[in-house]
Formats: C-alpha cells, structure tokens, sequence
C-alpha cells in the first residue's frame, strides 16, 4: 500500500466557498439550553457541574515570548479554516494531475507483471515517506517545534537547525543502506521464482534508480515540518503539483520514444532507467519547490552538530519510535506485496490482472478521501492540538478531534457511497486507458475498491485519532497500535490468500484492511479516551472536589464522545443509502447507452454523484445529521439550513 497521488473521483471542492473547511462546532449537533443551564458553570461536558474547590489556571509556557499573544476564538477557528482551505485545495490540484499520472502510467504498463515491477521499485521510497515523513514526524516533530518556538528566546531556530542536521544524517545513512540492498529488498517484497529472474533484474535495475528519492522525500517532509510549525501549509500541498508534472512527462516520453514492452524481456535498459530516474527526479523537483516559502518565512537553515543537551532527546526518542512504527509497518507490506505478488503468479494464464498492481492501483484511489480531507485538517489542528497539551487543556484535545471527525463526516460518508455504488465508472477514468488495459482488468480493480471502501471512515478516523497521542509527544502508544492493526491486516490478508479462490485472493486482501482499520479505530479510541481522562486528572489538586447535583461526585471527560460520532456517522450513511442504490443503476444505463469508455463512465459518475448528493442533503435533517452536511452544501453553494446553535439565542449561519 503506497501512497501515489492519484485523482479524485468525486471533488467536493472548488472556488473558494462561503464556508471554506470550517469545523463544525459542537453546539451545532445540541439544542439550545434553558437559560438556567447557560448560568451555571461547567466543567467538561456537564453543563450542570459546580466546583467545589477553585482549580487553578492551566499551565502556562515556561518563557512565551511577549509577541505570541493567545489568538482569539474567532481568528483561531478563521485560520484553521484557511489553512485548511490552502491545504485541500492543494491536495485536489495534486490528485486531479494525480489522475492523469494514474493513467498514463496504466497506459504505459498495463496492470499486469511489469507494472507489479514499477510499483515494487517505488515502494520502498513512498512508504517510506507516507509512514515516517508523510504521516508520523509531521505529528512528532511539529509539537516539539511549535513548543520550541513558544519557549525558546530565539523562537527556536537554534533547535530546529539542530534538529533537521540530525535527522538529514539519518536520512543519508538510510539512503544509503537501502540503495546497497536494493536486490535483497526486493526478494523480500515479492515472491518471484526461478522462471521469473527476468523480472527480477528489472524490478531490482528500476529499484536502484528509484531509492535515491528516500532522501529527496525525507528533505521535502523535513522542511514542510518548519513551514506547519510556522502555519505555512501552501508549498507543502502544492509541491507534489510538480512531480505529478514531472512524472507524466516522464511516461508520456517513454510511450512516445520506447518500444512498448509487455513483459520485462522487452524492456530496455535505458527504457528502465529513464523511468527509474524520472521518478526519482519528480520527488527531487518536489522538495525544490518548498525553498521559496521556507525562505520567505524567515527561516536559514545552517547545519549544527552541537546535539549534546540542546534538548533533542525527547523529539528523538519519539523518532525512534516512529522508526520502529515503520519498521513494524514495512514488515506488514513485506507480507502483503509477498502475497499480492504471489497471487499474480498464481493467476498466470487468466485474462486479467491479479497481482500487486490492481491492489495498490484500488488503494491509491481509495485513499483520496482521506488525504484531501482528513489530512489537511488534522494538520491545520496539529498545532493548536499542542498549544493545549502545553496548557494543560486535554480536554480541549477530544473535543477539537472530535469536531474534525464530524466535519469531516459529510463528505466522507458520501466518498464512501460513491467508491460503494460506482467503483466501476471511477475505475474506469483513473485506469482504463491504453490497449494494455481490459475491460476485465476494470471490474478487477472495481472489487478491490469496494471491498477497500467499507472501511474508509474507520481509516480516516484511525489517522485522526492517533495524532491525539502525538499531541501529547507519545509515540510509543501509537507504535504498539500500528503492530496491532498491522498484525491484524496480515492475518486476515494470509487467510484470504491461503482459503480463497486465486480470482478473489486480492479482494480478500483488501476487506482484510476493512476489517483490521475497524478493529483498530475501536481501539485506539478507547486508549485516547482513557488517556486523555487521566492527563486532565492529573492537572486537578488532590483536594478538589467536584460536585453535581446533589453532591456526586463528577465524572472528568475525554471530550471524544464516541458516542455522538457514530451515531453521525451511522446518519450519514443511511442518508446516502437511496442515492447510492440510485447511483448504481444510473451508472448501469448509462454504460449500456454511452458503452463504458470515458464518455459513459463521466455521464455516469456525474449524475450519480448529483443522486448521492441529493439524498444525503434530504435526508440528513430528519436523520439527525444536518450538522455535519451544512458545510458540504455550503462548499458546493447550496442553500441548506444550518442547525441551530446555543448562543444567547442566535442562529449561526
């Protein structure tokens, strides 16, 4: 599972709305209250609870610099919303070019045994970045930097050099290492035999070219962590906008120039390196292109080596951790790859695809949802979330996670129903281009998407939840529930490949994920709940008592409520259940009048998409849910009434 930049088959965004990625706010899904309720003092979510004993005001910064005053609500929720906005925007820009490098890419290799060798040789390298800079230092390292620039009197830039010259020899030295075992890591990732040896020089020949970008992504990731510390989130959406260019260009050359092989003995060594290199050099345009904003914010960096007390152990010891995350999590890709490669072996002779190409080419599309949603606003709140951690305000932590899971629920719901009920057209337009691609192919790929899709909320929710613990700079925590949920995806993945049919062993790998993400989201929830329970305990003295009523004691929250969030989410989906049926029908007559080209397949995705739409903005209200579909609607400049809120009285718009 990597994670390419690929097109979005459904975008939910456009010119900027009246109400950019704004977060839904937990009065939205609550009645107003009684005036008597308004008057008395909370504390968590009990709106009836009294202190019996003052608390003292939450922790402060050691030395915050007098500049960094504490910005207000309203420009605080103003900004998240922006970066936000610039982030999706971003990440839509990326994937819709994404799309066109799927599918040029498709045309040039097909999904077949020489497409399982490109996708093997980039692996390494993007997992790599999705796992340890993509995902796990961007939460590690950011709250260590916002904290630095709280504390330090020079805004922390002495540690950040510090930092970033630590981790640059890091990324060398694993560079390096993986560049000299290329050929052994590429036995361990696929289950070639001795028949396939042709296909093996290939995958290791274009490895060799491709691992240099391990350094490239870890500069790109690195740098984008000083511009998020600093709220600059622009140039680190928008760079892979230049590689998505770079690499079509690259594959468009090679379909122009090269001998169109079919299988590895028909490629040519300058056809492999000038893949190979390409690729690699995408990634390098890519960590170029962060320069510029870096600059202009005002940061230098210059290499220090004075690591010795400067204060690097505990973002260190949380990147061991991350390290070890990775490891943990190359040795889950390692078995899958092994398996989807071998069930391609397996399938020789049958007139589609079924190695490791149609599983990842469904994964890529799969995780769309979740990279322009999820991620750009558990970004856009990483540093707030920290900010809180620092002042002792954990339960603000639940409660900003919480809200992000709601906002994010109404569009990722109907993402959902559209991957549900029209796998085939979305398919179709990222794939089905080039003569090397079958129809049979398609509905390959179609089926791994859907079995992928069930589980698509609890995926985003997993990515949410777990940068709770980053937050509070624990990595360990989320170490052993990555092994966990790795674990549990390889199990289930081996079950699938040892029982089923070779027809339906990559579909079987696919809900194997489903079903490992959703035996993992309950987890990790229940850990950060607990979690977070027992740090806002901690802040209150051993002598305070808290009282409700008539005089029981007070129960101290999460600020989670997972609950509430289900219960959304649950919403959602029956209010997309008669859209979505609606969606597959219309994608069938439209494919039996327009045929299943790119005209019948964009006929169909759209007006099943219009379906979707239209049923969850109808049935949203009466199913409870009308909070979460406000902001989707007023994106896509449809007037739909906003749910009331408790605010003396007024309505929020």
């Amino acid at each position: 599972m990597t994670m390419h930049t690929t097109g979005e088959p459904s975008g939910s965004y456009g010119d900027p709305p009246t109400m950019p990625l704004r977060q839904i706010t937990d009065e939205q899904f609550m009645p107003p209250m009684p005036p008597q309720a308004q008057q008395q003092p909370q504390y968590g979510a009990q709106p009836t609870m009294q202190l019996g004993t003052q608390l003292p005001p939450p922790r402060q910064p050691l030395e915050q610099p007098p500049a960094e005053a504490e910005e207000a609500p309203a420009d605080k929720g103003s900004s998240t919303a922006r970066n936000g906005l610039i982030m999706a925007l971003g990440s839509l820009t990326s994937r819709a070019l994404g799309f066109v490098r799927a599918g040029v890419i498709a045309a040039a290799l097909g999904t077949h045994q020489l497409a399982d060798g490109y996708a093997v040789a980039t692996l390494l390298p993007t997992t790599v970045y999705m796992m340890l800079i993509g995902g796990v230092l961007n939460s590690v390292f950011v709250p260590e930097l916002v904290r630095a620039a709280q504390t330090h009197k020079d805004r922390g830039v002495a540690y950040t050099n510090r930092l970033l010259t630590a981790c640059g020899v890091a990324l060398i030295v694993i560079t390096l290492s993986a560049w000299l075992f290329a050929p052994q890591i590429v036995d361990s990732y696929t289950n070639y035999g001795p028949a396939d040896h042709v296909q093996r020089d290939l995958t290791i020949a274009l490895a060799q070219y491709c691992l240099p970008a391990i350094l490239f992504y870890g500069v790109f990731g690195l740098l984008s962590q000083v511009l998020n510390a600093r709220d600059r989130f622009g140039a680190m959406t928008w760079a892979p906008v230049m590689n998505n260019v770079v690499v079509i260009g690259v594959f468009s050359l090679y379909i122009g120039i090269c001998k169109h092989a079919e299988t590895a003995d028909q490629m040519s060594s300058g056809a492999s390196m000038l893949l190979g290199m390409g690729t690699a050099f995408g990634i390098l345009v890519q960590a170029l292109s962060v320069l510029p904003s870096l600059r202009a914010s005002g940061f230098r960096f210059r290499p220090r080596f004075d690591w010795k007390g400067a204060g690097l152990t505990t973002p260190l010891r949380a990147a061991g951790w991350a390290l070890l995350l990775v490891v943990v999590t190359q040795l889950s890709f390692n078995a899958i790859t092994n398996m989807a490669t071998g069930a391609g072996n397996r399938a020789q002779g049958l007139p589609m695809g079924l190695g490791y190409t149609p599983y990842n080419n469904a994964y890529l599309l799969f995780v769309v949802p979740q990279g322009i949603i999820t991620v750009s606003m558990v970004t856009a709140i990483l540093p707030s979330l920290s900010r809180a951690v620092s002042s002792g305000r954990f339960e603000d932590v639940g409660q900003e996670l919480a809200q992000t899971l709601r906002s994010s629920a109404g569009m990722i719901i109907p993402a959902m129903a559209i991957f549900l009920s029209m796998a085939n057209p979305v398919i179709g337009l990222a794939y089905g281009h080039g003569s090397q691609v079958k129809a049979a192919d398609v509905n390959v790929m179609s089926e791994v998407l859907i079995a992928f899709a069930i589980g698509l909320p609890a995926f985003c929710a997993q990515y949410a939840l777990a940068r709770g613990f980053y937050a509070m700079s624990d990595a360990r925590t989320p170490f052993w529930l990555t092994t966990v949920i790795a674990g549990s995806n390889v199990a289930f993945c081996a079950v699938a490949y040892y029982t089923l049919p070779v027809r339906w062993i990559i579909v079987g790998m696919a809900f194997a994920q489903t079903l490992a993400t959703t035996l993992g989201v309950i987890i990790t929830g229940r850990a950060l709940s607990k979690r977070l329970r027992r740090e806002a305990a901690a802040t209150v003295p051993a002598d305070a008592t808290l009282e409700i009523g008539g005089g029981r004691r007070g129960r101290i929250r999460s600020g989670l409520d997972g609950v509430r969030v289900t219960t959304l989410h649950v919403g959602l989906a029956l209010a997309c259940a008669p859209g979505a049926l609606a969606a597959h029908w219309i994608v069938g007559q439209c494919a039996d009048s327009l045929g299943r080209g790119i005209v019948g397949n964009f006929v169909g995705l759209g007006a099943g998409s219009v379906a979707v739409l239209i049923s969850v903005l109808v049935l949203a209200k009466p199913l409870g849910a009308a909070g979460a579909v406000a902001p989707l609607a007023r994106k896509l400049r449809i007037p739909y009434p906003a749910p009331a809120v408790a605010n003396s009285g007024k309505h929020r718009r």
